[in-house]
């Protein structure tokens, strides 16, 4: 009888120690979720916009130009974010008048990307389209939004994987006589 009872005392041993081990990593894991792998946005530098090709032709009122886009993306998770092929596409005032492809890249966890793009924008059909296109024009700025979402998955360790978009905005400003451009680029992240 006391060979029974004190199996049953180390049964119970074992049970509540291997259950506090499990409460405790249990805890360790939903503290580590919620303050080392919390997803954070990235920082996306720019580190040109340049105009690349300007070609404009005032009796028919031909104006095209493409924008040379280069955009250094800081990724500051421990997760690795594969992206799959996608497109930004370049507004002014509403109106889509370009498109520019972005191809399917690995951010790697805590590293940094060089993504390189460049859009071409007919942009003799807003003269037509859109009074303040031509008003612009004549004051030599003109103002984009581009806009791209990033379909993709988060790898955290090797080892977890979870769907992810990223949602970036980027509103250009392009100075039409220094032939230059500036950006300032926002992104989001939803897991």
């Amino acid at each position: 009888m006391d060979s029974k009872k004190k199996s049953y005392r180390g049964l119970k041993i074992c049970c509540g120690v291997s259950a506090l081990l499990i409460i405790i990593l249990v805890v360790v894991l939903v503290v580590l979720f919620f303050t080392v792998f919390k997803p954070k946005e990235p920082r996306i530098t720019n580190r040109y916009v340049k105009l690349e090709n300007y070609k404009a032709a005032w009796p028919q009122l031909f104006l095209n130009f493409t924008l040379g886009i280069g955009v250094t993306i800081e990724n500051q998770n421990h997760a690795e974010f594969k992206f799959e092929n996608s497109t930004a596409y370049v507004s002014y005032r509403g109106n889509e008048i370009g498109q520019a492809p972005i191809a399917a890249d690995t951010i790697p966890a805590r590293g940094k990307h060089d993504l390189n793009t460049s859009v071409t924008i007919f942009a003799e059909k807003l003269f037509f389209q859109d009074g303040n296109f031509s008003r612009d024009f004549l004051f030599g700025i003109l103002n984009f939004t581009s806009v791209s979402t990033l379909h993709g998955k988060v790898r955290v360790l090797k080892l977890f994987k979870a769907k992810a978009t990223s949602l970036t905005t980027c509103d250009i400003s392009l100075y039409i006589l220094a032939q230059q451009a500036q950006t300032v680029c926002t992104s989001k992240v939803t897991l």
